[in-house]
């Protein structure tokens, strides 16, 4: 398989289990993230997912050309992909969480699907781009509209006009990711991104994505006023009620999700 998954104690790990092509997207790899995202969406258990790839040496190197479907940049352009390369890149309806845990390379679709994702930890030898230009393409599933979005103008036009890459030392510095760490350190520093999560109530931290991520484009009046389902919910949960009980007994919280 060449997308594996694993769930355990609220976490979902997805992992792009291709190392032999740097984790490359190909048409079954896409279909198969694809359906886990939506899985992973109907899954009220699910708390956090972390998302990585397989071996040392790539994230992921987003497209497989030789391994897609040989569409020219226009077929694939109005080809349907619910939720933009890799299920995840251009995804509106997933309140959970979601750690890109970057092992190496994150260029072109792979970058996208990062870019999809919430926080971001890297090891020192990651690099980042977005190449398409380079090779006569686009970055269709979100680099153009989401790197700009998420760092300031100047640098994501950098970026984008030249294809060129840059190292996870110059990522950090332009706020694209959140820690970067040794490779020795990499799954610890993401246990603590995942457990400090894990400590929040859960319908508060689905509210507070689904804010962040569906009022973008609103003012913060309208935004602030928008009536989200996930914002509601999580008004009305008992959780609320057990996290305030907790604080003023000064003990961890025991959130249910309810």
């Amino acid at each position: 398989m060449p997308i594996l998954y694993d769930k355990r104690d609220h976490v979902a790990r997805i992992t792009i289990d291709r190392p032999d092509v740097l984790n490359a997207i190909d048409l079954d790899s896409e279909r198969e993230l694809q359906a886990l995202w939506t899985q992973i969406e109907a899954d009220r258990d699910v708390r956090v997912v972390v998302l990585t790839g397989s071996g040392d040496r790539a994230f992921s190197t987003g497209a497989d050309m030789k391994g897609g479907s040989g569409s020219s940049g226009l077929e694939y352009w109005a080809q349907e992909r619910p939720g933009g390369f890799g299920g995840i890149a251009l995804r509106e309806t997933l309140n959970v969480p979601v750690i890109a845990r970057v092992n190496g390379h994150a260029v072109g679709g792979g970058f996208e699907m990062m870019l999809g994702c919430d926080i971001v930890v890297a090891v020192e030898q990651a690099t980042f781009g977005l190449p398409e230009a380079r090779v006569g393409r686009m970055p269709l599933d979100g680099g153009m509209t989401l790197l700009q979005r998420q760092i300031p103008f100047r640098h994501a036009m950098g970026l984008l006009l030249t294809g060129r890459r840059m190292k996870a030392a110059e990522a950090l510095a332009m706020g694209l990711i959140n820690e970067v760490t040794t490779r020795e350190n990499l799954d610890a520093a993401v246990g603590r991104w995942v457990d400090d999560i894990l400590a929040c109530a859960p319908l508060s931290v689905r509210a507070i994505k689904a804010v962040a991520r569906q009022t973008a484009h609103l003012t913060a009046r309208e935004a602030q006023a928008a009536r989200l389902p996930a914002l509601v919910e999580a008004l009305q949960a008992s959780d609320s009620e057990e996290g305030v009980r907790a604080f003023i007994e000064k003990r961890k919280g025991h959130f249910k999700g309810i």
